[in-house]
């Protein structure tokens, strides 16, 4: 990025004004990432006090996701009308509002707008800061750059959930929305100051309106139908009409995208297979990746009964261990083929995660430490090598749409991975409830865990003699209790195995990028 006001700042500023103007976008990108995954770890306190379910609660993080998903494929047009500064203040305006808005939000729906428009700002805040420090760090130290992009973008959820912890189990959880908004304001300000407004030197294009909304459409109606499915029925007309008016959605959007001369996406890209298999590679790591950092809080805090704190500690060695593994792993990248990283990357995530199918309410804490940080292994052996491996087989004049087309493909596999995830763990809690309550009825077993609980419930002095003979209700709402909590482990299970087996299966198109030895 070149402009007569770039040149001006850094002829001013001299050596320090790429410091200066890393800060400002840095700041503002580590208080989007921190809103991203904080909430994680408030979802049960949030549960129990607008009375969510599972089906629910999801769309605190997959409305994040899915707006960020839509807004990404605005940047190029938003840096061309209004500049970089203009577009970076109003994206973090919104977001400082929304912020606000979600720690004060009186009912469900507002909370999950006020996630919409969060989201919505961190898919410009993002790609915004990446360009303003690929741009004052030039092309001979990009290697530094994405280590700087990368250390705040990895550090923000590795600490995150942590202090979100703190706030909940000493405050509220209305507090973690509150700690963006301080990022905000010190970026807004060193923003202010040191970004470049519009290169005037830049074509003004018209913005692909249709697209973006049969894009936002398309993506809504998917995440409504498969959210709404084990609630309403798979069959029933709501559900059913979602996904039609999805899949209308989606062709409008690809007959438009092709056909309109400045569209969202490029879909020309993905003529070259290998490149359709890269993407094939990063939806399931936007599955995996965020689908896994919803599932373990929510696991470790309504099955063993972890406090937010605990819950958010448990996650804090595995963000350091990716903060490490990735400018190890972007090293290695340049001197062994992506695709082995690749695919030796989902292999190491895949174990990992097939580890968590094992846990259980006796999973110690240093378990579960070593299993997610051996996947965040997996995921630092993956993220470099993915995004130099994808744009390595695509030309030169493509460049710019395939980062575009990568980066849509793992956001919105992160979108539908979480609402996915959400409602297999849902479906497969539920069938083994049904099959627990079906091994119990008429059993010897079930008589004499009935007698068993009575027992220890007189031996308490809870219960009289003559209300052991009579197993009294409380008996049984103590082993209905002991059934749920175990169709709820054994869901938990499977929804891990689950991702386990995406991340093998995805190991096959990493396959495919492999490119021709050139002689």
């Amino acid at each position: 990025m070149t402009s007569p006001e770039f040149d001006a700042l850094a002829q001013r500023y001299g050596a320090a004004y790429k410091w200066w103007a890393t800060a400002a976008v840095m700041t503002g990108c580590i208080a989007t990432v921190l809103s991203s995954t904080i909430v994680n770890v408030a979802m049960p306190d949030i549960m129990g006090e607008f009375g969510m379910g599972q089906d629910q609660v999801q769309w605190l993080s997959t409305a994040f996701l899915a707006a960020m998903t839509a807004s990404m494929l605005t940047t190029d047009w938003m840096l061309r009308t209004f500049g970089l500064r203009r577009s970076y203040l109003g994206a973090m305006v919104a977001f400082l509002l929304a912020s606000l808005v979600g720690g004060a939000s009186p009912d469900v729906e507002i909370l999950i707008l006020s996630r919409s428009i969060q989201g919505a700002a961190a898919g410009l805040v993002q790609p915004l800061a990446m360009v303003m420090v690929f741009s004052v760090f030039g092309a001979d130290n990009r290697g530094m750059a994405m280590g700087i992009f990368g250390l705040g973008v990895v550090l923000a959820p590795a600490l995150g959930p942590t202090v979100g912890g703190l706030l909940i189990d000493n405050y509220s959880w209305r507090y973690v929305f509150l700690l963006g908004p301080p990022f905000c304001l010190v970026s807004m300000a060193l923003a202010a100051a040191f970004l470049p407004g519009r290169d005037t030197a830049a074509t003004h294009t018209v913005f692909d309106l249709c697209g973006f909304v049969l894009l936002c459409v398309g993506i809504g109606t998917l995440l409504a139908g498969i959210s709404s499915g084990q609630r309403e029925g798979w069959d029933s007309d709501y559900v059913l009409g979602a996904f039609f008016v999805s899949v209308c959605s989606w062709a409008g959007f690809i007959i438009r995208e092709r056909t309109c001369p400045s569209p969202l996406l490029t879909l020309g890209v993905f003529a070259n297979l290998r490149f359709v298999a890269a993407s094939a590679v990063a939806f399931i790591l936007g599955m995996g990746l965020f689908g896994s950092t919803y599932l373990i809080p929510l696991f470790v805090q309504t099955i063993q009964g972890y406090s937010p704190t605990e819950s958010g500690l448990l996650l804090m060695p595995g963000g350091i261990v990716l903060g490490v593994a990735m400018p190890l792993a972007g090293r290695l990248a340049d001197r062994l083929p992506p695709y082995a990283l690749i695919m030796a990357g989902l292999g190491v995530f895949g174990l990992s995660s097939l580890y968590m199918a094992d846990a259980g309410t006796s999973t110690y804490f240093w378990d579960f430490v070593s299993w997610i940080a051996l996947g965040r292994i997996g995921l630092g052996l993956i993220m470099p090598s993915l995004n130099s491996g994808a744009l390595r087989l695509l030309d030169a004049k493509h460049m710019a749409q395939g980062a575009g087309a990568i980066n849509f493909s793992r956001q919105l596999g992160g979108a539908l991975g979480v609402s996915i995830l959400s409602v297999y763990l849902e479906r497969q809690t539920e069938l083994y409830a049904q099959a627990f309550n079906t091994l119990q009825t008429g059993t010897h077993a079930a008589a004499d865990a009935l007698d068993l609980i009575s027992s220890l419930f007189v031996r308490g002095g809870q219960l009289d003699n003559v209300a052991q003979a009579l197993r009294p209700p409380q008996a049984y709402n103590f082993l209905a209790e002991m059934l749920s909590a175990q169709a709820r482990t054994m869901g938990f299970r499977e929804s891990f195995l689950f991702v386990a087996i995406a991340f093998f299966v995805a190991i096959i198109p990493a396959l495919f990028m492999r490119t021709a030895r050139r002689v």
